[in-house]
């Protein structure tokens, strides 16, 4: 493990990417038709940090931001990393329910959010937060707050300030599970930077043009501009993430790198171009056996990769090692990343057993905000504790098994519900699939699968009786479901995680009214 070379904050790598790029474009927004220069982001910056800082925003303050994805966004976030402002991203699914929570957890003093949502931080009691100023994107609602673009364009484009240090905070990343409520994840200016430098090291260069449809409250999109900044390569921002707007894009723009998932391969429209410059995509748990499949038929490099909110870039599988396509490995470790693999104790499992991922190393989170007691048991020995189960082979590659919550236990055996939805949605008649483990007398748990059909299918043509048949021949035995029940669709959180909670509580026993293979 290895430290990298850093600047001081992101408002001096913004700063210093406008004297090395200059016009050179680092960022297009697809929908609103804009590409923009290095030179010119920075100057937007400034004047957003200005405006700021003209209508009362302090260092240190936390300044919440509901925004969809625009221009606006990015120059928003950098402005208020130059002024040593924390950002609090705001899912714009939100109901008041949610947005009162993360206003009030958080202690954000200062919104902005565009004028399509603000209805829904009307419907909040102000007894229950604590905004005191307003910025208000979009039209409509004009006497609401302040208009922070009118504002900001009236600003200089210079800005001079101390600027904030490495380890100051720069976002309170609010993390959306499953169950229970989201927690607030500090995350410094070395982590952001720190993402951005591990980016340049595995490849992305000043050539490469990444295609961002993520929401960028969330944390792609954002280091996906660092990266940008870093190596003055390039972003296309979409308004969403779609299989439409991928492959628009693709054809509308020379993109050379994307995320990647397996659905791309039943996508009409990329082969009516022949000249589309992709080269490379970044995968997160692509079923192994369609690995393999994606590559040929985008005719690129396809590679895993593991990261989360707390840690940013944590394992990659590396361009060259394509003797590793379709293992299922997520490949090695990242340079400044250091980890074990331990049992419930603790202890260090014998390579190639399977535990708990522990990881350290700089810019990982400081913890999660206002949540002491969450913190302390995130961390062990000075080990973060991701909560996922992995294992390493003899050759060093690491494999993830599945999320330790996520786990079914069956008559002693383990059985990784993530495991088998993967199998599950390799079938091409399945769109979706969640898996959970349900109360038996005899054996503990049960195995159950909630599947989606793909559109156009229907249970004749994939019975349950021929999804037990293709698992049987994936996977052991004991793993198969048992029970297996038809969806229309699955209750999700704001980020779009399926809520199994939710499923399993639709029903006092949820083993009725559902195929059962044993047939009792």
């Amino acid at each position: 493990m290895h430290n990298l070379e850093l600047e001081q904050n992101i408002g001096d790598l913004v700063e210093k990417a406008a004297k090395e790029f200059g016009d050179k474009p680092v960022l297009t927004v697809d929908h609103e038709n804009i590409t923009i220069s290095f030179r010119e982001l920075n100057a937007r910056a400034n004047q957003f940090a200005n405006a700021f800082s003209y209508t009362g925003i302090k260092p240190g303050e936390h300044v919440g931001v509901m925004l969809p994805n625009s221009l606006v966004f990015p120059c928003v976030w950098l402005a208020l990393a130059k002024l040593g402002v924390v950002m609090v991203p705001i899912n714009i699914r939100y109901k008041a329910f949610d947005l009162e929570y993360v206003l009030k957890d958080s202690d954000v003093t200062a919104l902005v959010i565009h004028t399509s949502y603000l209805s829904i931080f009307e419907n909040i009691s102000a007894d229950n937060h604590r905004v005191q100023q307003l910025y208000r994107i979009g039209s409509g609602k004009t006497g609401l707050g302040i208009p922070l673009e009118e504002t900001a364009a009236d600003m200089p484009t210079t800005h001079q300030s101390a600027g904030p240090d490495r380890d100051d905070l720069m976002n309170i990343q609010y993390t959306s599970g499953t169950t229970g409520f989201a927690k607030g994840v500090m995350t410094t200016h070395e982590y952001w930077l720190s993402c951005g430098a591990v980016a340049a090291n595995l490849g992305f260069g000043k050539d490469e043009i990444f295609l961002s449809m993520s929401p960028f409250y969330y944390m792609d999109p954002q280091w996906e501009l660092i990266m940008a900044l870093t190596t003055g390569g390039s972003m296309v921002m979409a308004d969403k993430i779609s299989g439409e707007n991928f492959v628009k894009c693709i054809n509308k723009y020379p993109i050379t790198v994307s995320w990647g998932s397996e659905d791309m391969l039943y996508l009409p429209g990329y082969k009516d171009y022949d000249d589309y410059h992709l080269k490379w995509m970044i995968l997160s748990a692509c079923p192994p056996k369609l690995h393999k499949a994606l590559e040929e038929h985008f005719n690129l490099v396809a590679r895993e990769a593991y990261g989360m909110t707390e840690i940013g870039p944590g394992i990659v599988m590396p361009k060259k090692d394509e003797h590793m396509v379709g293992s299922g490995s997520v490949g090695m470790p990242v340079s400044i990343r250091e980890f074990r693999i331990v049992d419930k104790f603790g202890k260090d499992v014998n390579q190639g057993d399977t535990g708990e991922l522990l990881v350290k190393g700089p810019g990982i989170l400081k913890g999660y905000y206002k949540k002491p007691e969450a913190t302390e048991k995130a961390f062990f020995e000075g080990y973060f504790r991701t909560g996922d189960l992995f294992r390493q082979d003899e050759s060093g590659y690491y494999y993830f098994i599945g999320r330790i919550k996520d786990m079914i236990r069956r008559m002693g055996d383990n059985i990784s519900a993530e495991e088998v939805e993967m199998v599950l949605m390799s079938h091409p008649k399945i769109i979706d699939a969640a898996v959970v483990g349900v109360p038996d007398v005899e054996r503990d748990e049960e195995v159950k699968a909630y599947i989606i059909l793909a559109p156009g299918e229907t249970t004749q043509a994939l019975s349950s009786e021929q999804i037990v048949d293709f698992c049987l021949e994936r996977i052991a035995k004991f793993k198969v479901p048992r029970y297996i029940e038809f969806r229309e669709d699955f209750p999700r959180s704001a980020s779009d995680k399926v809520q199994k909670q939710v499923l399993l509580q639709e029903k006092d026993d949820p083993t009725v009214g559902c195929f059962d293979r044993f047939g009792e």
